[in-house]
């Protein structure tokens, strides 16, 4: 026998050596997915083409997984991503390819899990845009539900608005489009009423109500059936009050403050109106103005510390004066610009 059939021999039984000893796999590994291009939220399909096998270990790359032999999985964001394919728990039996998931389903979302009337609520559109398309946005509120648009444009990607009163189906539609193409997204909402301070003001020309939210929103007049409210502005106003159990009156008071018109007592403090707005100890002593216009009303609104008084072109607020000396640090705000108000006071609805 020559040396070099001796050497092919050897190779042979060698390699015969190590196919029984691996056990001959002669198993590939292999899979391929559709559709070849997904987008985030569809559904893709792996097909596994693997060869023999008997277990199956998938690995999607955004820490999912499967054991199934052909599954199908849905990526929540778009990106690529790596994924492999390991048969029988072998590393050797292993095929890794990766995916590429394009622009998500054009949606958008809403900025607040619950919403209320009279509370500023964002909607803002998700569009996935690698390749910098031009995109055009145009927002609409579908429904028979009153709303107000803060934003100034509906044709952004966000758009802002408050609703004016409760609803179960406010319906927000997004019209976009995108690289020419239009996709359209609604989406119903239900809009919830609140308990929230309500000033209850009176001109004479009719009764109004406001609650007051981030952004204090002026209400519609009082409704004529609103007897609640009807009641608490025919009652009297702020010439008397009972405090610690003693009556307060205009009347008594004018001992210690002559010109005195009105009056409400919190905190151990007397606010009063007397050709101005003032606040005092409740004795009349360190007295300090607050308002130097003729004040029509006042009310005092104990739950959400706030003063609330009426000059003849507008309803103004302020924190109640928390400091010994009756002197206040901020800036007396304009709540709206009600004219001729009359009667002012604070319900909680």
């Amino acid at each position: 026998m020559s040396k070099m059939y001796m050497k092919q021999w050897t190779y042979s039984i060698v390699l015969f050596a190590l196919c029984v000893l691996a056990g001959c796999d002669k198993t590939t590994v292999d899979f391929s997915y559709s559709p070849e291009a997904p987008r985030a939220g569809q559904s893709v399909l792996f097909s596994n083409s693997s060869t023999d096998g008997e277990e199956w270990a998938w690995s999607f790359g955004d820490g999912s997984t499967s054991e199934s032999k052909s599954p199908s999985h849905t990526y929540k964001q778009p990106g690529t991503y790596t994924v492999t394919l390991q048969v029988d728990k072998k590393k050797s039996l292993t095929r890794v390819k990766s995916i590429t998931v394009y622009d998500t389903v054009p949606t958008f979302v809403c900025s607040d899990s619950v919403l209320t009337v009279f509370r500023d609520v964002t909607f803002k559109a998700q569009v996935y845009n690698p390749y910098n398309y031009a995109i055009t946005y145009q927002w609409d509120v579908v429904s028979n539900t009153q709303y107000v648009a803060v934003s100034e444009s509906n044709s952004a990607s966000s758009y802002t608005v408050y609703f004016a009163q409760a609803a179960p189906n406010a319906g927000v539609r997004l019209t976009m489009t995108i690289n020419g193409e239009e996709t359209v997204v609604e989406k119903v909402f239900t809009v919830q009423d609140t308990t929230a301070t309500q000033v209850l003001m009176r001109t004479a020309g009719g009764d109004y109500g406001q609650r007051i939210f981030a952004g204090n929103r002026f209400e519609k007049p009082l409704s004529a059936t609103d007897a609640a409210a009807k009641t608490l502005l025919d009652g009297v106003q702020d010439t008397m009050q009972v405090f610690n159990n003693e009556t307060f009156t205009v009347s008594m008071l004018r001992a210690i403050i002559p010109d005195i018109e009105g009056f409400r007592i919190a905190n151990r403090k007397l606010y009063y109106r007397a050709n101005g707005l003032y606040v005092s100890h409740i004795d009349g002593s360190q007295a300090v103005q607050i308002e130097a216009q003729p004040t029509r009303a006042l009310t005092i609104d104990v739950a959400d510390n706030r003063l609330y008084w009426a000059v003849a072109d507008s309803v103004r607020y302020m924190p109640l004066v928390g400091a010994d000396n009756n002197r206040f640090t901020t800036v007396p705000t304009t709540l709206n610009t009600l004219q001729g108000v009359e009667k002012i006071t604070i319900r909680n609805k």
